[in-house]
């Protein structure tokens, strides 16, 4: 199965840029459309158009049960009475598997059946359906003329030097609030057992969390490994932590990257070795290659099997309201962010720094002038405060009340029936085109936005603590992002489907092996890995990096 799934989006992608390359645009040569900028700029110029016009908006399928259709709810229906019908508009929305978005993407850009809007939170992916000739130019005058609200929350921001691609606007970015620190998701563990086994707060370094889970084991609280772990499904190693500091700016080029995995990088050899000393000292479950989507860990979670367990935050979180249905008498925490430090691999807390945009934005090449502006037309739609205040939180009576802070408390409507109860994470699939978390006047206010309610414990105060340590960090140069290349890495779109299987494999077998032949099995991998196409890889971006076709380089050289 995992092969014919692997073989199935290498030829998805590859008859992608074969149609392409026949019938469409590459990057310098795709067609830029640019619109009449007469009359009044945004909503106060627009006219309903003489004849109907229709656009395919994207949105996430996370397979949540309990939730209907992402492509056809009370939502959708609400969008395409409230805007569509006002503007001859039809809204048709694409369900996108969150766990497979190139595949789907790749069958729909081969069936030239593009969305009128490709969108993801990875720069690779959107830069490369730009050249490849998914993506038409945008002539960004007349995107501003359209949507000069969207617009100067790009300005306001600081994101217009992320629009371009070979020295062509190609992107329109939605807001990342507070982008320093994350507060989006959250990790919880299982404070009553620690309790049971000695501590009084959550493990605060590495000597403590090993300690504990020692500890976990030998009093039995669980009858199987108390972490929960699964086979990676992205590519994106979480090594930050793992790496020298002050960072190497060609490393970090070359390797740091959310759409490859680096395999053969020396941060990524310590985060598997340590994994490799976990596993076999009982902590991980044992056959983690099974979970192949990760659902099993959160219902491990949810039946009280492991000690911890973490995902996006909004008001009403399925997951935790099922723990604590299961475990009524049970204690929860947050946990230390920083707790893997003090480990020998570990020095400093480094992390990721979220990026300064949330989803990159583009539009399809085969949409024509009318498509394209009705598609910036939905943007602002969205954009301005009253749409987005509703379709963030519905209706007051009916999907929240103000509460005693002044700001919308949302009721839980999960199994009621009622129609308006909001999509996962009160719409966020759908309003993520134009900011990627709930914003309130100030940081604190925004995490209680989305923090989450009507639960036996309130986790309000420690989100908003472990927010200002994660800024507090990140001000010390600990967080940076990921490069981001003004051009499109071509080896990647080449080789990383295939990459992705052999990390797969690798991972599994590198965490499962005798510790004593971990060393020659990494050596042994890393270069069948590099041949397979990562040596390419690096290379060409190590040659990007040194041309200064980054469009995002941090001072992590320079940061003590």
């Amino acid at each position: 199965m995992k092969k014919a799934k692997v073989a199935l989006t290498v030829a998805a992608v590859a008859c992608a840029g074969l149609l392409l390359s026949c019938g469409g645009k590459n990057a310098a040569s795709a067609k830029k459309i640019t619109l009449d900028l007469s009359g009044e700029d945004g909503i106060a110029g627009w006219e309903p158009f003489k004849e109907r016009v229709t656009i395919s908006v994207p949105v996430y399928d996370r397979g949540k049960a309990g939730y209907p259709a992402v492509d056809n709810n009370y939502w959708t229906n609400y969008v395409q009475k409230q805007f569509g019908d006002a503007w001859n508009i039809t809204v048709k929305y694409v369900a996108i598997p969150r766990t497979d978005v190139m595949t789907k993407y790749s069958m729909l850009i081969a069936a030239h059946d593009t969305p009128t809007i490709l969108m993801e939170y990875d720069y690779p992916k959107v830069a490369q359906w730009a050249t490849d000739g998914a993506m038409q130019e945008i002539d960004l005058a007349s995107f501003k003329h359209i949507a000069p609200t969207y617009y100067q929350r790009m300005v306001d921001n600081d994101q217009l030097g992320y629009t371009k691609l070979q020295g062509k606007d190609f992107f329109v970015l939605a807001e990342r609030p507070y982008y320093n620190a994350s507060f989006n998701s959250q990790t919880f563990c299982r404070m009553d057992w620690l309790r049971k086994v000695g501590y009084d707060h959550p493990p605060k370094s590495y000597a403590e969390y090993c300690d504990a889970m020692d500890k976990i084991i030998a009093a039995g609280l669980t009858d199987q490994p108390p972490v929960g772990f699964g086979i990676p499904t992205a590519a994106y190693v979480q090594n930050f932590a793992f790496r020298d500091f002050p960072a190497n700016e060609e490393e970090w080029a070359m390797h740091s990257s959310l759409g490859t995995a680096s395999l053969s990088w020396e941060p990524t050899r310590r985060l598997l070795k340590r994994t490799n000393r976990e596993y076999h000292k009982g902590y991980l479950t044992k056959e983690f290659e099974l979970d192949l989507d990760g659902k099993q860990i959160q219902t491990d979670f949810i039946n009280g099997k492991i000690f911890s367990y973490g995902n996006y935050m909004s008001p009403s979180v399925d997951w935790l309201n099922a723990f604590y249905a299961k475990n009524p008498d049970a204690e929860l925490a947050l946990v230390d962010g920083y707790q893997g430090v003090d480990g020998e691999e570990i020095k400093v807390p480094q992390g990721r720094a979220d990026n300064p945009f949330g989803m990159i934005v583009g539009f399809s090449s085969f949409a024509d002038a009318d498509q394209l502006k009705a598609a910036w037309m939905y943007m602002e739609w969205m954009s301005q405060s009253e749409n987005l205040f509703v379709m963030q939180n519905g209706f007051e009576g009916v999907t929240y009340k103000i509460g005693d802070d002044g700001y919308p408390s949302m009721f839980n409507l999960e199994g009621t029936g009622k129609p308006e109860m909001l999509n996962n994470n009160d719409n966020k699939d759908m309003w993520c085109i134009v900011v990627e978390v709930k914003t309130r006047k100030t940081v604190e206010d925004s995490i209680k936005a989305i923090a989450p309610q009507n639960l036996p414990q309130d986790f309000t105060n420690d989100m908003i603590e472990g927010n200002k340590l994660a800024r507090e960090n990140a001000a010390k140069g600990w967080s940076y992002t990921d490069p981001i290349f003004a051009v499109a890495i071509e080896s990647e779109s080449e080789y990383t489907a295939t990459l992705f299987s052999l990390y797969q494999e690798y991972f599994t077998k590198l965490v499962k092996c005798d510790p004593a032949e971990f060393d020659t099995l990494y050596e042994k991998f890393s270069k069948e890995y590099l041949d397979a196409g990562y040596q390419e890889i690096i290379d060409e971006r190590l040659q990007a990096y040194k041309k200064g076709l980054t469009t995002h380089l941090p001072e992590i050289s320079r940061k003590k």
